[in-house]
């Protein structure tokens, strides 16, 4: 059979592991050949599992809580350690907004739809506000960078992320708000489809043994993992290497203060009208692969030289 990974540029662990090799040697022994799925958006990640486009993807908290409340029979697989230095709520260092509060009425750009939103929500919710109290505005809508319209006093605030963060910060003018680790945890996730989570378990907990073998290579090859990053998407290489640096690059499987992190948040989305109605997040499990995905990710072997590519 075939597995067909999804793989965007927002989850490094699976853009890494699309370019090592490691899932098409570890699946091989299963009768399973490997092929990748490359989009841009990670939002459409439940919608392409379901449709049957891939078999298994990795996001931020969001997405699958955005799938479920569509109807998507998604199963959480794994998910990453907290990575608390991901992101930021960044502002003006010297503008008008000095607390949470102070957003209301006014737009903060983002990835509406990525884990992003559950940031957001969650920070304005813990100051008494809701996410309905913004203008909510992705990057795409406008043809001038965030952070320049930050500065220039046009936004209101800026969730940002990885090496445009280290940019943002290297360049100055912003403070940070609010930190991600302070609101959310933000984790990466990986689920897959009900289907594949019963009918080829040991496949899925192997592909996360092959996604710790992919973090492992990233956190001994920074250097590496960061020039290939920004040849590919963009930015500056030491920015890169500044925001591979504060990952955690661990994986385990779905804990349950995870399961009530995604409940609470899903809660808080759904009275925002964020999600369409309410969710139970437990029904995305399948406990049965928990002990699995351990077992895999306690035999994960060290990444041989020269795998990089």
């Amino acid at each position: 059979m075939t597995i067909t990974i999804g793989v965007h540029r927002s989850n490094p662990s699976l853009y890494h592991l699309a370019r090592l090799g490691l899932a098409e040697q570890a699946l091989a022994p299963f009768g399973e050949t490997v092929a990748w799925h490359e989009y841009a958006d990670g939002t459409a990640t439940a919608r392409l599992l379901v449709e049957g486009v891939i078999d298994f993807g990795g996001t931020g908290s969001t997405p699958p809580l955005t799938g479920q409340a569509q109807g998507y029979d998604i199963v959480y697989v794994a998910v990453s350690a907290p990575r608390p230095d991901h992101g930021a709520l960044l502002v003006a260092e010297n503008g008008p907004v000095r607390t949470v509060a102070d957003l209301t009425g006014g737009t903060v750009v983002f990835g509406v739809g990525s884990w992003q939103t559950h940031l957001l929500a969650k920070a304005l919710h813990d100051a008494g506000l809701s996410y309905q109290d913004i203008v909510a505005q992705r990057p795409t809508e406008s043809p001038v960078p965030p952070l320049a319209r930050l500065l220039a006093g046009e936004i209101a605030g800026w969730v940002a992320q990885e090496a445009e963060l280290a940019a943002a910060r290297r360049r100055g003018g912003v403070r940070t708000l609010v930190d991600t680790g302070s609101v959310i945890s933000d984790r990466s996730v990986f689920f897959t489809r009900r289907d594949v989570a019963e009918q080829r378990p040991d496949v899925v907990a192997t592909l996360v043994g092959t996604l710790q073998q992919a973090d492992n290579w990233v956190a001994d090859h920074l250097t590496e993992a960061a020039a290939r990053a920004a040849a590919d998407i963009g930015g500056n290489e030491s920015d890169w290497h500044t925001a591979l640096g504060g990952l955690p690059w661990r994986l385990q499987s779905v804990p349950a203060g995870f399961i009530a992190e995604q409940q609470e948040a899903a809660d808080i989305l759904a009275r925002a009208g964020y999600l369409d109605h309410p969710i139970t997040v437990a029904d995305a499990e399948v406990t049965a692969l928990a002990p699995l995905v351990d077992a895999a990710l306690a035999t994960v072997t060290p990444v041989p030289a020269g795998r990089g590519r």
